[in-house]
């Protein structure tokens, strides 16, 4: 008959316990540096979603938010069945497929193009420069195209009437409002949307380079067939990030350059919310119209996202 002592066995779930316990001491720095990050998606978005019930209710500021009348679909009702709807879709479509077409590509060429700078002190100035517009208001940005394309003395249309000409409504056509989102938004963002692909360019192995090289491949071949794939992965996410604010078109650019001949292509959903909701103070009818953006967003993430993944890479999650 054996002596030894039976040792009583330990439920999985008291070992599971302890080693989160042990992993959560051994990383508290790491987790204390997250937390400011945690509160601030808690506080800031969060918190903010309980507000969403105000989509459904008629909201009555001297009743409050609780006593309220629930009215359930009634404002998106409203807001699908009025005649502005058709036009608020199009152009903030038109212009998030502007921005999509025309500004996303610039920062992966422009980082490509960096990077192919060998001097670092003339790489370096010409970051600095492109990075400035991004740290201007749009008030600063509108401004600046206002003293260029006025018909009143503007830079443009002076050049323009010195060479024989006839001044151009710039500002004023409603031809030429979509043009001038874009390319504030390319001027303003493109610098700094360099940065994530200078980084993620960074770390590219340099012996790929110099098999490459060894190989006969020239830095055109370099930069298709090692550089692109390299950064594939990143450009990827970030264009399924920015599907998810397709319909952010960004309100105070557009407010700041709209009129009254040009509303008829330049009002968009952003824009409508401030009109409906704060001026004309429709509160509940104002959260339904953002409701409806962020549920589009919602669906083109994970939409994109599946596709990305059906395609092989890696998505976001």
């Amino acid at each position: 008959m054996s002596t030894e002592a039976v040792v009583p066995a330990i439920p999985l779930r008291k070992v599971y316990r302890r080693q989160k316990l042990k992993r959560l001491v051994r990383n508290r720095w790491l987790y204390a540096m997250m937390l400011p990050g945690i509160l601030y998606f808690i506080i800031f978005k969060y918190v903010p979603m309980y507000g969403v019930m105000l989509a459904f209710k008629n909201y009555q500021p001297f009743l409050g938010f609780l006593k309220s009348d629930w009215v359930g679909m009634k404002h998106f009702a409203r807001f699908f069945g009025d005649p502005l709807f058709g036009m608020l879709l199009k152009n903030t479509f038109i212009l998030a497929i502007y921005n999509i077409v025309f500004f996303f590509p610039l920062p992966i060429i422009i980082s490509l193009l960096l990077n192919e700078l060998r001097k670092e002190g003339y790489k370096r100035f010409i970051q600095t420069m492109i990075y400035i517009p991004h740290f201007m208001s749009w008030v600063v940005i509108v401004s600046i195209a206002y003293l260029f394309f006025t018909t009143e003395g503007g830079i443009v249309n002076e050049a323009i009437a010195a060479m024989g000409g006839e001044k151009i409504q710039f500002l004023m056509a409603p031809g030429w409002f979509r043009t001038f989102i874009t390319g504030e938004v390319i001027w303003k963002e493109t610098g700094w949307g360099t940065i994530i692909f200078l980084a993620a360019l960074a770390g590219v192995d340099t012996q790929l380079y110099e098999a490459a090289r060894m190989d006969g491949a020239n830095r055109f071949r370099q930069l298709w067939h090692i550089t692109l794939p390299a950064i594939k992965p990143t450009i990827i996410i970030l264009l399924i990030l920015r599907l998810g604010n397709f319909l952010d078109t960004g309100f105070e650019q557009i407010w700041l350059m709209l009129n009254s001949i040009n509303r008829e292509v330049g009002e968009v959903f952003d824009t409508y919310v401030y009109s409906v909701g704060i001026t004309q103070g429709q509160y509940s009818f104002s959260t339904a119209v953002g409701l409806f953006k962020s549920v589009v967003g919602l669906v083109l993430v994970f939409a994109s996202n599946a596709l990305a993944k059906k395609f092989g890479e890696e998505g976001i999650v």
